[in-house]
Formats: C-alpha cells, sequence, structure tokens
C-alpha cells in the first residue's frame, strides 16, 4: 500500500463591505477568495470544502452564492451561516474557512482585507 503524502489545511480570511449590495457582496467575495488561492498556491481540485459566515445587516446575496457567482467551488460543496449577533461585532463582515487537501503546501497564509484587517493586525492587507 502506497504512502498518502497529502495534508489537510484549513484556510481563514475575512472582508467587509461598505454596504448591503450585491456587486459589492460579489466583489470582495471574488477578491478574498481569490488572494486565498493565490497566496496558498492551491487550486480547485484542493478543495475539500469552503464555509462562510456573514453578519445578519448582509442580506441581498449569499456569500456561497457570490463565490459560484466568481467561479469558485465550481465542484466542491460551499455552505453559509449567519455570524451570532454579539455587540460590538464587526459590521457587514463576511468571513470565510476553505479546507483543502494538498501536499507539499508551507504553512498556509490566513488573508484579512479591508475592514476586517482589525480582526487580525498581524495579517494586515492594504
Amino acid at each position: 500500500m502506497e504512502a498518502c503524502n497529502r495534508r489537510v489545511w484549513a484556510i481563514r480570511g475575512a472582508t467587509t463591505v461598505s454596504s448591503d449590495d450585491p456587486a459589492l457582496i460579489d466583489e470582495a467575495v471574488g477578491e478574498l477568495l481569490s488572494l486565498i488561492y493565490k497566496e496558498n498556491n492551491f487550486s480547485e481540485e484542493d478543495v475539500v470544502f469552503t464555509l462562510f459566515s456573514q453578519t445578519s445587516d448582509l442580506r441581498s446575496r449569499n456569500a456561497a452564492a457570490a463565490a459560484r457567482r466568481n467561479g469558485f467551488s465550481t465542484h466542491s460543496p460551499l455552505f453559509c451561516v449567519q455570524e451570532a449577533e454579539i455587540d460590538g461585532m464587526l459590521e457587514r463582515a463576511i468571513r470565510v474557512m476553505i479546507e483543502v487537501e494538498k501536499d507539499n503546501m508551507d504553512s498556509p497564509k490566513m488573508i484579512y482585507l479591508r475592514g476586517a484587517s482589525g480582526l487580525r493586525p498581524d495579517l494586515k492587507r492594504n
């Protein structure tokens, strides 16, 4: 029996939008996923599933639907849930966790964009 060298990785990220607008959600999700895929050097074939959460103030578009509209996860499951409402929480936020199965991957790079960069200041991007 041949040994399998593939490992499972959970890659996280988040972004925000300025208002609850389907086009803005599509753009933000596309930007976030594009950067996560690029920075972590994986492809659709490596994705096991993608889990999104979004705050309750985003009602015009489901983040999973935005991912599909951008051509992501065409052959892997997507799921989107609503964030728990907590006092002082970040508004109009979309979070993602992508489970990837891949060999020869360096330590995963988490991507936090726009207003979500404050969630992980150590990973801040412009």
